[in-house]
C-alpha cells in the first residue's frame, strides 16, 4: 500500500533541488518576461506511463511561489495511467514561477514515474498475486524516499530502506564469520529481539544452514527455478523466503507459481527510464 511523502520528508530536498538549479536568479525567464504576468501552462504526456510524484510536482511550484494553484482533474492521482498525448493538468500562476520551476518539478514527477510504470511492468510480468515485487536498497543517493514511494505506486513492495532498517547478512558477512549457521548466530546474539535475520544463501547447503540456524528469511540468490524449487521443499513454513539476482522484465514470468513469497530486483530503482512529460501550451491569463 503506497503512502503520502510528507513535507516534513520532502521539502529540505526539493529546496536543494531548485537551489541547485537558480543559485541566483533566473536569467533566461527574467530577461523575457514581466515580473507579475499570469498564466497557464499544461503538462503533457508524450509517452504512456503510470504517474507518480503528482503532490511532490506541486510542492515544488509551492514552495517556490505559495500563489501557484493548479487545475487537476478529479480522477488524476497517483498511480493513474496516462496515454501519449494526454493533458494531465494546468498549473496557473506568475509566469516567471511557472518558468523558472519547470525543469525541477519535471526531474522529480518524471523519474518518478518512470519507477512507477517500470514496477508495474514487473508485477504484471510475473502475474501471480501471491508473490510480491520488492525493491532494493539499489537507489540514487538522497532520492531513496521518492524511488521506494514510486515502487509502492507501481504495485511493487518496499525491502528494507536502509541498513538500520533490518539485518541481511550477505556473502561477505557470512565469509568474515565462515558459516550461514555462525553469521545467523551473531546476529541473533548482536541485535535487538524485534529485528527479523534475513540471510543470503547460494546453495542447498547453506539453505539447511539457514534453517537450522533459525532464520528469519532466507534469500535465495542467482538460483536457478529447479534450485529454488529444491531449496523451497527444504524451507517450508520455517521461514519467509525471498529470490534475487540476476531477476529481469524478460524472466521474471519463471518465477510464476513457485513457492517463495517474494522476488526482489534493484533493477526498479536503478535501470528505470524516466517517463517522457513536458510543459507546453504556455497562455498569458487576463
Amino acid at each position: 500500500m503506497k503512502t503520502t511523502l510528507s513535507h516534513f520528508q520532502i521539502d529540505n530536498i526539493l529546496i536543494s533541488a531548485l537551489k541547485e538549479d537558480i543559485n541566483s536568479e533566473d536569467y533566461s525567464t527574467n530577461a523575457i518576461f514581466t515580473d507579475g504576468q499570469l498564466a497557464k501552462v499544461e503538462l503533457i504526456a508524450k509517452e504512456d506511463g503510470i504517474l507518480a510524484g503528482l503532490d511532490v510536482f506541486k510542492r515544488v511550484f509551492s514552495l517556490y511561489d505559495d500563489q501557484i494553484s493548479f487545475n487537476i482533474p478529479t480522477y488524476l492521482e497517483d498511480g493513474y495511467a496516462f496515454s501519449k498525448g494526454e493533458v494531465l493538468l494546468e498549473v496557473v500562476g506568475n509566469i516567471r514561477s511557472l518558468l523558472s520551476c519547470e525543469r525541477v518539478a519535471l526531474n522529480f514527477m518524471q523519474r518518478m514515474s518512470g519507477v512507477a510504470t517500470l514496477t508495474k511492468a514487473y508485477v504484471e510480468a510475473l502475474n501471480d498475486p501471491k508473490i510480491k515485487v520488492f525493491d532494493t536498497r539499489k537507489t540514487t543517493p538522497n532520492l531513496r524516499l521518492f524511488e521506494k514511494y514510486a515502487v509502492r505506486v507501481g504495485g511493487g513492495y518496499n525491502h528494507r530502506y536502509n541498513l538500520s532498517d533490518g539485518i541481511l547478512l550477505k556473502d561477505n558477512h557470512i565469509d568474515a564469520v565462515g558459516s550461514v549457521k555462525g553469521a545467523v548466530e551473531k546476529a541473533k546474539a548482536y541485535a535487538p529481539f524485534v529485528k527479523l535475520i534475513e540471510i543470503e544463501v547460494e546453495s542447498l547447503d547453506e539453505v539447511k544452514e539457514a534453517v537450522e540456524a533459525g532464520a528469519d528469511i532466507i534469500m535465495l540468490d542467482n538460483m536457478d527455478v529447479d534450485l529454488i524449487k529444491q531449496a523451497t521443499e527444504l524451507i517450508g513454513d520455517q521461514a519467509v523466503i525471498e529470490v534475487s539476482g540476476n531477476v529481469s522484465l524478460n524472466n521474471i514470468a519463471n518465477y510464476r507459481g513457485l513457492n517463495i513469497d517474494y522476488i526482489s530486483s534493484g533493477s526498479l530503482t536503478h535501470n528505470y527510464r524516466s517517463i517522457d512529460l513536458s510543459m507546453k501550451n504556455l497562455t498569458y491569463l487576463d
